[in-house]
């Protein structure tokens, strides 16, 4: 590159999903961005306490940040904070262990870098503004969050209809390697065979019927949620290493906020 030609800058907003140490003062930060998909960005100096926008490039951060294409990392030149949601989340156990299983799926579902995704994005925005707002039960809004980013990956779960034939259901038994429910003639060895209300509880969490789900008993929410586990842990080819430590007690009531949609 010729030293008098301009260097590519950019601007996008983002959610920081993760960061790591480089160097004695600089970071590099992972931001799940509205146009260019996941970036992964050196942002200089930010570890210095009079650094100016360190303490905007965070995780659960939603930030307007300015970079410069680089050789093999991008880097931030501006970071302008839209809102923390680290602040309303870090301070509740059950919402901060769902947030951080909900940034490390967005990361790992978004393999190849500078691939937009619009619609998980917003998946990712409208679950930690539920999560900080407590608009909806933690572990609900996490599994809310998961079904609908499979969805996105083209990982949609069959909850009705067989997964393998198409079938009108509802099926009784679920397979998650076939991704759902599945009928008789379909149905492999070592099938589970879930509650029928848990599965209309995946249902509504898929289609965002939040009074149906929020009317669930604890029993369905927890053997929905292992449900949902199993089928990201299938298609990810691994767990995650959040998911295990999520608090899924919810013993705290939600605070409903009119016109917040996960």
């Amino acid at each position: 590159m010729s030293a008098h030609t301009p260097k590519a800058l950019y601007r996008d907003e983002g959610i920081v999903l993760r960061t790591q140490k480089l160097g004695e003062a600089d970071r590099i930060v992972t931001v799940l961005t509205r146009r260019h998909g996941k970036v992964r960005a050196v942002a200089k100096g930010v570890r210095r306490t009079k650094s100016k926008f360190g303490s905007r490039l965070e995780p659960f951060s939603h930030v307007d940040l300015q970079l410069y294409t680089g050789r093999n990392l991008d880097i931030v030149s501006q970071a302008e904070s839209i809102r923390s949601y680290g602040n309303d989340i870090v301070d509740d156990y059950p919402c901060y262990t769902a947030g951080t299983a909900v940034l490390e799926t967005a990361d790992r579902l978004t393999s190849e870098e500078k691939e937009p995704s619009l619609r998980l994005f917003l998946l990712v925005v409208g679950a930690l503004r539920a999560l900080a707002e407590r608009t909806h039960p933690a572990g609900l809004v996490l599994d809310a969050f998961l079904l609908r980013a499979m969805s996105v990956a083209g990982w949609e779960p069959a909850l009705s209809d067989c997964a393998r034939c198409g079938e009108e259901g509802p099926h009784r038994h679920f397979s998650v390697p076939a991704g759902g429910t599945v009928c008789p003639p379909c149905r492999p060895t070592g099938s589970a065979m879930p509650n029928p209300v848990t599965l209309e509880l995946l249902d509504a969490l898929l289609t965002g019927d939040w009074d149906r789900a929020e009317a669930s008993q604890g029993t369905n929410r927890r053997e929905g949620s292992g449900l949902v586990a199993a089928l990201l842990q299938w298609h990810l080819e691994r767990g995650l290493r959040s998911l295990p430590l999520v608090d899924r007690s919810d013993a705290a009531a939600p605070r409903r906020e009119a016109g917040v949609p996960l």
